[in-house]
């Protein structure tokens, strides 16, 4: 079967090959039209696998909330141009809508648009961090994502409930969660409450704290004391409740919250 020059700009257009490579598919498959097109599959994800072990460190973070529901979807490829491309930004926006829509397991469904994006972009493109929160009756959700050159990259979700006083109107309590979220986004913290920390990671940072303190040639006496202390400051740190607020350092966020609770929260950021 002979094919033409138009034959291969519409394999082009299909597909997203190069010119080239969509020749030699029609040259390879008699100029059946659907055959090159499965060849160009085959042969690219073939290409994608020696990618595989490439390090993708750059990416998108897409965000999809509907009504009491949230979504963050990482998309994890090479190079800051691929992010930022409307290709792989779309893909990265549909994963988020459907993982708030049906799960964060749905995600594995759009697998095939994934291989054929690695194809198209020439790059190792995978799923990173996927996260989902979704509001009770009576509870808020809100969101924040810090965009940076026309991209997300730094993605939150927090559930906040009004405390059994009632003292926090619904406006109120939603403008608190969208301050919450915009703390986290910056602060980073890795746990809710000081219960939320593993009691291995709190045993090897005390003795971290412990073993400094007697390199620092601290008294003895005065060891639990002063590894006491900077524990304290490793739970300010990593631990919300108990950190400075981000526009406000003379208040924690528990000062912050007030009547109000943080029910759960979740942030996926690039890197």
């Amino acid at each position: 079967m002979s094919f033409t020059a138009k034959d291969v700009q519409a394999l082009r257009q299909a597909t997203g090959a190069g010119m080239m490579d969509a020749k030699r598919a029609l040259e390879a498959n008699g100029g059946d039209m659907e055959n090159a097109k499965q060849w160009l599959r085959e042969q690219g994800l073939a290409a994608s696998a020696k990618r595989s072990d490439r390090e993708n460190t750059q990416g998108v973070v897409a965000l999809a909330v509907d009504g009491q529901v949230g979504a963050l979807v990482e998309l994890k490829c090479e190079t800051d141009f691929v992010a930022g491309s409307e290709q792989f930004k779309s893909e990265a926006e549909a994963l988020a809508k459907l993982v708030a829509a049906e799960g964060a397991e749905a995600a594995a469904a759009r697998q095939t648009n994934l291989d054929d994006l690695k194809i198209t972009l020439k790059e190792n493109i995978e799923l990173g961090r996927v996260a989902r929160l979704e509001a009770a009756a009576g509870q808020v959700l809100d969101s924040y994502l810090h965009v940076q050159g026309g991209r997300g990259v730094n993605g939150v979700l927090v559930v906040l409930a009004g405390g059994d006083s009632g003292q926090v109107g619904a406006q109120e309590l939603r403008s608190l969660a969208h301050d919450i979220a915009v703390h986290i986004a910056f602060a980073r913290p890795a746990y809710l409450h000081r219960e939320d920390v593993p009691q291995d990671i709190v045993a090897a940072e005390r003795s971290t704290f412990e073993a400094i303190s007697r390199n620092e040639g601290k008294p003895e006496a005065a060891l639990p004391k002063i590894v006491e202390g900077r524990m304290q400051g490793f739970f300010k740190s990593s631990v919300l409740v108990d950190q400075a607020y981000a526009r406000d350092d003379k208040q924690t966020i528990t000062q912050i919250l007030g009547d109000a609770s943080v029910v759960a929260f979740a942030q996926v950021a690039i890197g």
